[in-house]
Formats: C-alpha cells, structure tokens, sequence
C-alpha cells in the first residue's frame, strides 16, 4: 500500500511540475493544482495508514493522528480559493494582453 501511495505522489509532483513550466496560464494553473493535490495526499499519508483505526488514542498500536487530517481540509479550502483567485487573474490578464502567454518577454506566436 505505501508503495502505490508513493507512486501517486510522485507522478502527482511530477506532473504539476511539468505542467507549471509551461507558457500558457491554464497549464500552470492545472500544474499547481496537481502539486497542492499532491502536497495534500502528502500530509494524509503522514499521519500514518491505518485500516479501520479511529483517529483518537486510545492504545498506542492502533491510532490514527487526526492532525494531518485537520491540515489537510484546511488546505483543500485555502487551494480551492488560490484556484478560483489564479482563474480571475489569468483572465483578466487573458483579456487585457490578448493572449495567455506567462512569458511576456517572448512574442506571441501569430507574430515574427
């Protein structure tokens, strides 16, 4: 189980990294969300997997920390808000500029 939460979390890492070195808003904007998803699954994990163990301590063998949890819904709400925040600015500045280029020192590619 560790190892295919391992892999998830690298290809989830991986990706959004990949994705925000592109030079279109909408990719970066995906590639962030990849890597807040990623740093979520992250701090899930770390409170350790356990099956059919309640989040409270009561013996020390089978427990669950209910702290990564309480982080991670809390980052879920605060990435949900840097998204819809990210969408508004990359559209207005898709609709001032004309284009949805993140890097401005190159021309656009309908010009030489």
């Amino acid at each position: 189980m560790e190892i295919l939460v391992a892999i998830a979390i690298g290809t989830l890492t991986a990706c959004g990294l990949y994705l925000m070195l592109r030079a279109r808003t909408f990719p970066v904007i995906l590639g962030l969300s990849l890597l807040s998803y990623a740093v979520n699954l992250f701090l899930f994990i770390s409170g350790r997997i356990k099956l059919n163990a309640a989040p409270i301590l009561t013996d020390a063998t089978a427990y669950t920390d209910p702290l990564p949890q309480a982080l991670v819904l809390t980052a879920i709400v605060i990435s949900f808000g840097m998204t819809a925040v990210l969408v508004i600015m990359a559209l207005g500045a898709y609709l001032t500029a004309g284009h949805d280029r993140v890097d401005t020192d190159a021309a656009p590619e309908d010009q030489p």
